[in-house]
């Protein structure tokens, strides 16, 4: 019976001391735990092209998030393409979030504020506009002040 080296999460790292390293990537002659074949590597690329066009449109609209995409874009692209996934954790731009996100879980303090700003103006758009009953108003407003709250208690990522 032969151990297969366990791989550490395209999407995250494992716990700090447990041995991981961002930098590592697998040799291209190792077998990926849940790659099965061309078919499934094609499809790992098309979420990966996808996300990463959802990534760019939004970086150019207001409102709609860039980075879970990159973020999820990375995690397809370790499933298919290394080569492609070294491009986004290497690319200048928004490498060091992905880096940092896979690493220890953080999000920069420029994307906290900006993220709990975006949650607060959408949530004021939200009340402006829909004129919502005071229970719809009050779980919106929970749900949206969960994501904030999730976002806060993040690692901040150096510098």
């Amino acid at each position: 019976m032969s151990r297969r080296r366990r791989l550490p999460s395209p999407l995250r790292a494992d716990p700090p001391g447990r041995g991981s390293d961002v930098s590592e990537r697998p040799d291209s002659g190792e077998t990926r735990p849940g790659v099965g074949g061309r078919a499934a590597r094609l499809g790992w690329l098309a979420m990966g092209w996808i996300c990463v066009a959802l990534g760019i449109i939004g970086a150019l609209l207001p409102l709609m998030p860039t980075t879970i995409f990159l973020i999820l874009a990375a995690g397809c692209f370790a499933r298919s393409s290394p080569r492609l996934e070294a491009w986004l954790l290497d690319h200048p731009r928004v490498g060091p979030t992905l880096r940092a996100w896979r690493r220890d879980g953080a999000i920069g303090r420029r994307g906290k504020t900006l993220a709990c700003g975006g949650i607060a103006a959408g949530y004021s758009i939200f009340l402006w506009t829909a004129r919502p009953g005071l229970p719809l108003a009050m779980l919106v407003g929970a749900t949206m002040a969960g994501c904030a709250l999730y976002i806060l208690t993040r690692p901040t990522a150096p510098v």
